[in-house]
C-alpha cells in the first residue's frame, strides 16, 4: 500500500468520463473514494448513478433544487451563452460538498474538471475563483489538471502523490479515451454538459415561467423537463405529455390544485394545468390535447376533466388548428 493509505476524498461525479476518470486516479494511489451528485429540475442523476455502481464507490445524493433556483434567480458571476449560472453553480457544489467531507470521513474534495475543456467555467481563473468561492478552496483537488493548476493542501500535505496526477488542457479528448481504455471504462455519457440550463429552447421554458407563476411551486419547475408547454390565450399554462411516460409523470404532478385534461374515447396526452382554471381555458385545453390525439379536425371529441380522484362533468371540444397551436406552444 501507499503513503495515502487511510486518507478519503470527496469527488463531484455528474457519470461523464472526466469524474469518472478523476475516481480511478485517486484509487490507484490508494485514496478511499467517496462521491456525491447535486440532483435538480435541471440536471439527472442518472448517469451518475450507473456510474458510481460501474465504479464501486459510494454515492451520495444531495438535492440542490433550492439552491440551483436561488442561483438562476440571481447569480454573482453572471450566465453563459443561457440561463447556465456555471462558475456560481460549481462553486455552490463545491460548498456543499466540502461541508459534508466531515461527515463523509474525507479529507479533502475534488472533481473531474479538465482545464480549457469548458469555455466559462473550466479556464485557470474560473477554476481558481470556483474553488475560492467554494470557501474549501485549500481543499480543492482537479486529478486530471492538477500539475497545470497550483497544489493544494492535499498535494502539500502528502496526502497524494502529485507527481502521479495529470496535467490534461483543452478541449481535446484523446488523452481521455486512452486513459479510459487503460482504465477499463466501457460505459459513458457523450461529451455534453447535460445541464438543461445550457439548452435555449429550455431557458425560453424557464423564463417563461418566471414572467407568469414564477419558481416558487416546485411541481411546475420539474415539469419544464417533461412534454410540451403552452401559455393558452386566456393565460394559463398547459403542459401536456409527449408519449405514455411523459403522460404518467404530468399525472403523478397532479393533486386537488391542478387538473388532468385528456381524451376519453381514444388514445392521447394527459394535459395538466391550475384547478381555478375558467371554462374558457378548460375549454382552450381541451382544444389543444384534442389537436395532439389526431381528432378529426371537422368533429368534436370527448374529453374528460379530472380533479384529484373526482371526474368532472366531460367537454366536447374540436382540436385546434396546427397554426393556433403554434402560437401557443412554449419553447
Amino acid at each position: 500500500m501507499t503513503k495515502t493509505d487511510g486518507i478519503g476524498a470527496l469527488g463531484l461525479l455528474s457519470g461523464g468520463l472526466d469524474s469518472q476518470l478523476a475516481v480511478r486516479v485517486l484509487q490507484q494511489q490508494g485514496i478511499a473514494v467517496r462521491t456525491v451528485v447535486f440532483d435538480s429540475p435541471f440536471y439527472s442523476i442518472d448517469a451518475a448513478v450507473k456510474a458510481a455502481a460501474a465504479l464501486q464507490v459510494p454515492l451520495r445524493i444531495y438535492d440542490f433544487t433550492e439552491d440551483i433556483i436561488d442561483l438562476v434567480e440571481h447569480a454573482p458571476h453572471g450566465f453563459g451563452k443561457c440561463m447556465n449560472p456555471c462558475i456560481d453553480c460549481h462553486a455552490r457544489m463545491l460548498r456543499q460538498a466540502g461541508e459534508l467531507l466531515e461527515e463523509e470521513g474525507c479529507r479533502f474534495l475534488f472533481t473531474g474538471e479538465v482545464l480549457n475543456e469548458r469555455p466559462m467555467s473550466q479556464t485557470r481563473r474560473a477554476m481558481l475563483l470556483v474553488a475560492q468561492d467554494s470557501t474549501f478552496a485549500d481543499l480543492v483537488l482537479r486529478p486530471l489538471s492538477a500539475l497545470a493548476l497550483p497544489p493544494t493542501r492535499p498535494e502539500l500535505e502528502g496526502w497524494v502523490d502529485r507527481a502521479r496526477l495529470l496535467e490534461l488542457n483543452g478541449r481535446r479528448r484523446t488523452a481521455q479515451f486512452a486513459l479510459a481504455k487503460e482504465f477499463g471504462l466501457q460505459s459513458y455519457p457523450s461529451p455534453a454538459g447535460g445541464c438543461l440550463l445550457t439548452e435555449p429552447n429550455f431557458c425560453v421554458r424557464l423564463k417563461e415561467l418566471r414572467e407568469h407563476e414564477g419558481y416558487s411551486d416546485r411541481r411546475l419547475v420539474r415539469l419544464l423537463r417533461v412534454g410540451r408547454h403552452f401559455r393558452l390565450p386566456s393565460g394559463v399554462k398547459l403542459v401536456i405529455g409527449r408519449d405514455e411516460a411523459d403522460n404518467a409523470r404530468v399525472s403523478a404532478m397532479a393533486a386537488d390544485d391542478y387538473e388532468l385534461v385528456l381524451t376519453r374515447d381514444r388514445p392521447g396526452p394527459t394535459g395538466l394545468l391550475p384547478a381555478e382554471a375558467s371554462p374558457q381555458a378548460l375549454q382552450e385545453a381541451a382544444a389543444v390535447v384534442a389537436f395532439y390525439a389526431k381528432c378529426p379536425p371537422e368533429g368534436t371529441e370527448a374529453i374528460e376533466v379530472r380533479r384529484g380522484g373526482e371526474l368532472l362533468p366531460p367537454l366536447e371540444s374540436a382540436p385546434l388548428t396546427a397554426a393556433r397551436i403554434e402560437a401557443c406552444r412554449i419553447g
